[in-house]
């Protein structure tokens, strides 16, 4: 300063500042009692960096200060924890691999709490061929042992089809049962399960169901009686419908180079709103909250608990998208793998105080997807027609999570929120509702 090489600093009563910001030393831990002061006090309330660093420049300097306030924000622990993420989900797409050949590898699922029937069958067991999209619809009951769906199994699956190779599937009880398994190595197949609220894994059964639901309705509606007695013909339908991702092509060389490029165009779509994201085995990670809403409680907190518990540490890499993590004994219940965009990185700083919030697990384990709100809408133009679409948000997820659904499968399931929502446009927006022009 006395050289003039800064010309914008000064002392002033003993004290150096830059035009009219105090110069903070290094020494005492002045700068952290500053961080402290402007993150965490009552009346700051944990600010993110860009507002923390404006609120700190007109009265502080020193030259690693915009450096500091990044590290000190991503450090701290209650924003780890509470403040949501604005970046795109973890993990690229990984599709499946193709089959080589018909009823090789296949997926399966239950479309269960259906009205029982005469027959008092009140669930349907869905079952795909992952390479020629053909479905069979087996009516069973909720209560059916695990005897009969292994004697419904091979009577209707491997009598027609022979032992798959490999079985993808959710994690259904009675798929994950010591019998279902040891009937499977018994018979050669392997299974392979998806991770926890990662139904993305089984795209396939999910997919199908949606339609067999469609059609249950179109049936039941235009038939009437009991949806059992319409269940063969529905089978029939399905399997002898278009398929978008094979197209009606039979030679099985040109219906795997049809999949492959169906699924790298699912991939490629979805990459563009994905990263990638890693961790080592050791590393702590939080875990997201919002799908356990319908099974975890954290004491009185109620809708502002935290939006990720933990942290935990990773103990076992399950895949190139999937970890174990060590649970503590009140999540023993809930399975310990899961996909890498339920994780946050933990940031670890000496001065957290980890603290286990109080959980309770609800004893019916159950997690429902519902549509809570129609966010916007668009027209998706094919080659030969157009096709209304609506974008919608779910239950347990954010707006950022929303996504594009067709507008007569939305209006068939919640017509109610269609209704709210023409009740809230205007005047003229109801004559084009009625012309059908919005």
């Amino acid at each position: 300063m006395k050289q003039g090489k800064k010309p914008n600093f000064s002392i002033r009563a003993g004290v150096i500042v830059n035009g009219e910001r105090v110069c903070v030393p290094d020494i005492d831990g002045l700068r952290d009692e500053i961080l402290q002061e402007a993150h965490n006090a009552p009346y700051a309330m944990h600010p993110g960096i860009v507002k923390m660093y404006q609120n700190l420049r007109p009265y502080y300097w020193w030259q690693t200060m915009k450096k500091d306030v990044a590290e000190f924000v991503a450090k701290c622990m209650t924003c780890q924890q509470v403040k949501a993420e604005h970046q795109a989900p973890a993990g690229k797409l990984r599709p499946l691999s193709i089959p080589e050949w018909k009823w090789e590898k296949i997926t399966m699922d239950f479309v269960v709490g259906l009205s029982r029937t005469f027959r008092k069958h009140d669930a349907i067991w869905v079952i795909v061929d992952r390479l020629t999209k053909s479905a069979h619809f087996l009516p069973t009951r909720q209560g059916d042992s695990l005897d009969k769906l292994a004697e419904l199994y091979v009577a209707e699956i491997v009598r027609l089809h022979g032992v798959p190779v490999s079985i993808v599937s959710d994690r259904d009880p009675r798929f994950t049962s010591r019998f279902w398994g040891s009937l499977q190595k018994a018979l050669g197949t392997k299974l392979h399960f998806s991770t926890v609220f990662h139904p993305q894994t089984d795209g396939q059964s999910e997919r199908t169901i949606q339609t067999l639901e469609d059609m249950m309705r179109a049936c039941t509606m235009e038939f009437k009686g009991n949806w059992d007695d319409h269940l063969p013909l529905m089978e029939f339908a399905y399997n002898n419908s278009f398929h978008s991702s094979i197209g009606t092509m039979e030679k099985i060389q040109i219906v795997k180079k049809c999949l492959k490029a169906a699924q790298d165009r699912q991939k490629n779509y979805v990459d563009k709103h994905r990263r990638e994201m890693e961790y080592e085995v050791g590393d702590k990670v939080f875990l997201k909250v919002s799908p356990w809403k319908e099974i975890l409680r954290f004491g009185r907190q109620g809708k502002l608990s935290p939006r990720y518990i933990g942290p935990y540490e990773i103990i076992e890499r399950i895949g190139p998208l999937a970890y174990r993590l060590a649970l503590p004994m009140e999540l023993s219940q809930i399975h310990d793998v899961f996909h890498v965009s339920m994780l946050r990185r933990y940031r670890s700083d000496p001065s957290h105080v980890i603290h286990e919030p109080e959980i309770e697990i609800s004893e019916e384990l159950a997690y429902v997807e519902e549509l809570t709100e129609i966010l916007d809408r668009s027209i998706r133009k094919l080659r030969n027609k157009e096709i209304p679409m609506v974008k919608v948000r779910w239950t347990h997820h954010s707006p950022r999570e929303a996504t594009w659904e067709v507008e007569a499968h939305m209006r068939e399931k919640y017509p109610y929120l269609f209704h709210k929502r023409v009740s809230q446009l205007n005047f003229g927006d109801e004559i084009f509702i009625r012309r059908g022009e919005l």
